[in-house]
């Protein structure tokens, strides 16, 4: 028998007290019981805490007003209402489109009435903790991007790029990937479930910055070769931090996978001509190919310390200039689709000192 404090409460209202009396009786060695003989008392009880766990409510007693009372009240709306009623009663019918989670008709057989009990609360804990994961899911999502987040911003500080930039970037391979997605080359890649996974990742194209002396980093003037050589290994040393997450952790997932391809090809030409590995066309990752569209483009319509910022419209032509050379062509026709879009976003996040 379950102890008084671990039973499931049941809120039982009837008119007649002697089906009070049977419920009451019937079901006790098992739930926690109030009763209520009307449907004032019923609404009042129901509310006090703790609130029922299921209400068996009949008919007779304004039983469909007392369901649509108790569904239109966002405390009790998710308790299990089961609706008694005698055979051949008018309205019946009505009962679920009331709020009633199920129908019982008289004479109670106590087998029936035990099994569909347990099956409503079964189904309500069940219910209980579907939503208690996607909160713990959306919490623990929400600490991630906070993470992101704050390793993307302190690589970023180090060469003094805002954090709008880190914005930008994020909607604008967020709006380019949007486009893309009835491409038949993006198919496998850019699936519904990647989407917000990419979105995430892209902040973290430039983390591996960390690594690179100031004196190179930011050298105001244009870098030897020597120099270029060592800020190069950016992309390696952002690759090798998300590797080393990813063997701490234990195992992989797609936006790790995302991250890693992102800081280590985002600065591969679709010609073969960029680096660290001099990858061609298809042989760059999906999500390399969207950021590397983004970032240029940010970086041109951004104020430099070495030139001031380019106009929109500059901006797309130099990009597409570089379309089959620098970039993916496809990627560059998504941006230029998109142009309304990537206008709005820039000036949504604009830098505070523009």
């Amino acid at each position: 028998m379950n102890s008084k404090k671990n039973k499931p409460l049941l809120l039982i209202v009837d008119a007649t007290a002697a089906h009070l009396d049977q419920l009451s009786h019937l079901l006790h060695d098992d739930y926690t019981i109030r009763v209520a003989g009307q449907a004032a008392t019923a609404l009042a009880l129901a509310q006090q805490l703790p609130r029922p766990d299921l209400v068996l409510v009949d008919l007779a007693l304004d039983g469909l007003a007392v369901c649509q009372r108790l569904r239109a009240n966002p405390d009790t709306a998710n308790i299990p209402l089961v609706l008694m009623f005698d055979h051949g009663a008018a309205q019946v019918e009505h009962a679920f489109a009331a709020g009633a989670a199920d129908v019982i008709a008289r004479p109670l057989v106590p087998e029936v009435l035990r099994a569909r009990i347990a099956c409503h609360l079964a189904l309500r804990g069940s219910q209980q903790q579907v939503q208690r994961l996607r909160r713990q899911l959306a919490e623990q999502g929400q600490l991630n991007d906070a993470a992101v987040w704050a390793i993307a911003c302190l690589a970023g500080s180090r060469d003094h790029e805002p954090a709008g930039h880190l914005r930008r970037i994020q909607h604008f391979v967020l709006a380019l990937a949007r486009k893309l997605q009835g491409n038949p080359r993006f198919a496998d890649e850019l699936v519904e479930r990647h989407i917000p996974l990419l979105f995430r990742a892209a902040p973290l194209h430039d983390i591996g910055k960390v690594r690179i002396p100031d004196a190179i980093l930011l050298k105001p003037g244009r870098l030897t070769p020597e120099e270029f050589e060592t800020m190069k290994l950016h992309t390696v040393y952002g690759r090798d931090a998300i590797a080393g997450v990813e063997r701490e952790l234990g195992y992989s997932n797609t936006f790790f996978r995302l991250a890693r391809e992102i800081t280590w090809s985002h600065q591969e030409r679709y010609d073969g001509s960029g680096y660290p590995q001099g990858l061609r066309g298809d042989a760059i990752p999906v999500s390399a190919r969207l950021v590397a569209v983004a970032d240029v483009y940010d970086a041109l319509v951004s104020d430099r310390v070495y030139r001031p910022a380019f106009t929109h419209e500059t901006a797309l032509e130099l990009i597409r200039q570089g379309s089959g050379e620098q970039f993916d062509p496809d990627v560059v026709d998504a941006l230029l689709a998109a142009e309304e879009e990537i206008m709005e976003i820039a000036a949504r996040y604009q830098d505070a000192t523009n």
